[in-house]
């Protein structure tokens, strides 16, 4: 039973759906009850549970099958590809990287890699360097930061697909519902020219990205540089 005290009952539905996903108590692909199930589980009314329900498909945290019901969002490789990759050609559609990763390392988390972590100190990271090309040309230059208390045995994994978000979900129960990127002018040092076929200096778009998960922990951090020549990032507002 809920609490009839301090939030709307709609809302206390929502964040109890929220703690079950990210505890994974309903996994990815999972079907939920039916809204009378939920309603008499929480006592609550069944239009409290789809007010609730119909916040968190909006969010694509869920997903409903006509005639069939309310399961929980799969992260496809495409469908996440699609919904946060957000370069585009010049004028271009929406399309999906390429992705051929450069390196791995097992590190000690730096100090801002802890700050934009929230870790602790002497924490292991891996830090996966990739380039990202669009129509066969190197578009993206790309540092991932993963820490391996939430990922553990990343470091072992001998081949990790395009889309880490869906991966992420499959494989550690991690779903990513937000990015929050902030983008910065810079100019491009002698390792990212070489790997976008670039001059040295040459100006570029950097976007320092936090990934986070379902229950609000950011669980991923990365840098990307973009030559503005041939691309763009590309946000459509609604």
């Amino acid at each position: 039973m809920l609490s009839t005290k301090y939030q709307p009952l709609y809302q206390q539905v929502y964040d109890e759906i929220v703690k079950r996903l990210s505890s994974g108590y309903w996994k990815a692909g999972d079907s939920l009850p039916s809204e009378f199930g939920l309603a008499d589980e929480l006592g609550v009314s069944q239009g409290t549970v789809r007010k609730a329900l119909n916040q968190l498909v909006a969010e694509n945290l869920l997903r409903r099958r006509q005639g069939k019901g309310t399961y929980v969002a799969e992260h496809s490789n495409e469908s996440s590809l699609y919904r946060f990759f957000r370069y585009r050609e010049l004028g271009g559609e929406s399309v999906i990287p390429e992705t051929e990763i450069i390196a791995v390392s097992k590190r000690v988390a730096s100090e801002r890699e802890r700050r934009k972590l929230s870790l602790t100190d002497n924490i292991d990271v891996l830090e996966m360097v990739r380039v990202r090309s669009i129509r066969n040309k190197p578009a993206i230059f790309e540092k991932v930061i993963q820490p391996l208390a939430v990922f553990p045995g990343l470091d072992l994994v001998d081949e990790i697909p395009n889309s880490l978000y869906a991966y992420y979900q499959t494989e550690y129960g991690v779903s990513i519902v937000e990015v929050r990127d902030e983008l910065h002018a810079v100019e491009l040092t002698d390792e990212v020219a070489e790997r976008l076929n670039l001059e040295i200096g040459s100006p570029a778009l950097m976007t320092e990205r936090s990934s986070i998960n379902i229950d609000g922990r950011v669980v991923e951090w990365s840098q990307a540089f973009c030559s503005t020549d041939n691309f763009v990032y590309s946000v459509t507002l609604k």
